[in-house]
């Protein structure tokens, strides 16, 4: 069994939909992210499922990663519970759950914030400043979270280029091939600057 260098768990985002692939269903951010950071496919493990809740990496996907403990891991997941059945207290609960976990691991762990998604989404305006009013919400609780658990969030709410039509698939809901670069580009960064570190391989061993 290969080691894993860089796990992610989470939704459809990081299982990249979106972006179609050339050796699969979907390409995406994960790949591009090991390919920036000197990673080999062989130790990259991608774990995020379409229409995956905290709920779900709560119970299936967390569980793997704890038994293989790799040195860089990155979580995305929320949307799914934002966009249907929101329970803030579930959601609450099922984040505390993943960042604790995962902290104290000898791992580095990563995620970001949630885009304005809603700003995209063709639904009637009452709907739209209904699901902003959760994204706030969620992202306040977010940053509650890492900063407690000693997580490293990437804001995308003060990043370039996530509020462009340019970055998203047609559904608005997913990026598009450049959003997936994009996030990429931008975690690598982020890595480099919040580990205090020149070359991002070095992050996990390259």
């Amino acid at each position: 069994m290969p080691a894993i260098r860089l796990a992610a768990l989470g939704d459809s985002f990081v299982e990249g939909r979106g972006d179609p692939g050339l050796d699969g269903p979907f390409h995406g951010w994960v790949p591009r992210l090991a390919d920036q950071l000197g990673i080999p496919r062989r130790g990259v493990l991608n774990l995020g499922v379409y229409q995956a809740t905290t709920q779900d990496v709560v119970d299936g996907q967390l569980p793997a990663v704890l038994a293989r403990k790799p040195p860089m891991i990155v979580v995305n997941v929320g949307v799914n519970d934002l966009v249907s059945d929101y329970d803030p207290e579930r959601f609450r609960r099922n984040l505390g759950t993943i960042y604790s976990s995962l902290r104290g691991m000898d791992t580095t762990v990563f995620t970001a914030s949630y885009p304005d998604i809603p700003k995209n989404l063709a639904v009637p305006d009452a709907f739209r400043s209904l699901l902003r009013d959760r994204f706030a919400e969620a992202n306040s609780v977010l940053r509650e979270i890492t900063v407690a658990t000693g997580t490293l969030c990437l804001d995308l709410t003060a990043m370039p280029g996530w509020a462009e039509a340019r970055v998203w698939a047609a559904d608005g809901i997913h990026p598009n091939a450049a959003g997936h670069q994009l996030f990429a580009d931008q975690l690598t960064e982020f890595a480099a600057r919040e580990t205090g570190l020149v070359q991002p391989a070095l992050l996990v061993g390259g």
